[in-house]
């Protein structure tokens, strides 16, 4: 490749823009599918670009999981932690998470990897750290510290349990007012009114 090219190779597209088409074809197709020279085809570059920001496919790989990790993964929790009143915080955690669809397929796609030794630590910490967050909700709310537990992980068992029903699984699709009726129902069911929940450590 002629020397001008690479460079422009090489200041058009940011390690960024590599993570972020890694992210995307694990939205699409799965962890596995994430290849170097696959990759390059879809951003219309050279695999030599590739290799000015990554070593490796697995650190790419690292990269993009991370990025995920801290700017995705954490964007949510970032937004709704603003709302001061807990049912009001847990009412838009609940409604914001039904809406973003890419990210489920994202999180789908990497629950079908968890045997891939990058991806296992950063869905734990990740779960770990939703389902903390949750119990703090449910804290705030007046629930014990045990009962705060318990609701966290169930809120967040049907949440993963979803995913898997409608994407792993591949159930047949729910109608928009089904599936809005659906999210008003888990509301229900898992949001207590504050002033119903007051109980002891």
């Amino acid at each position: 490749m002629p020397a001008a090219t690479a460079r422009a190779e090489r200041s058009r597209l940011s390690a960024a823009d590599w993570e972020q088409a890694a992210l995307d074809v694990i939205a699409e197709q799965g962890v596995a599918a994430v290849a170097v020279e696959s990759l390059a085809r879809r951003l219309g570059v050279t695999k030599g670009s590739f290799y000015w920001h990554f070593g490796t496919r697995d650190e790419l790989l690292d990269a993009t999981l991370r990025r995920w990790e801290q700017a995705e993964a954490e964007a949510l929790i970032a937004q709704v932690d603003r709302i001061a009143d807990p049912r009001e915080r847990l009412l838009e955690l609940f409604r914001r998470t039904s809406r973003e669809m890419r990210s489920h397929v994202i999180y789908s796609g990497l629950l079908k990897a968890l045997d891939h030794p990058a991806v296992r630590p950063v869905m734990q910490r990740v779960s770990q750290r939703r389902i903390q967050y949750l119990a703090l909700a449910y804290r705030a709310l007046g629930l014990s510290r045990r009962d705060a537990t318990h609701r966290a992980r169930l809120a967040y068992a049907a949440y993963v349990g979803f995913l898997q029903l409608m994407l792993l699984l591949k159930l047949e699709r729910m109608t928009p007012e089904d599936f809005d009726a659906y999210v008003e129902h888990v509301i229900a069911t898992l949001i207590p009114w504050s002033g119903a929940c007051r109980g002891a450590d």
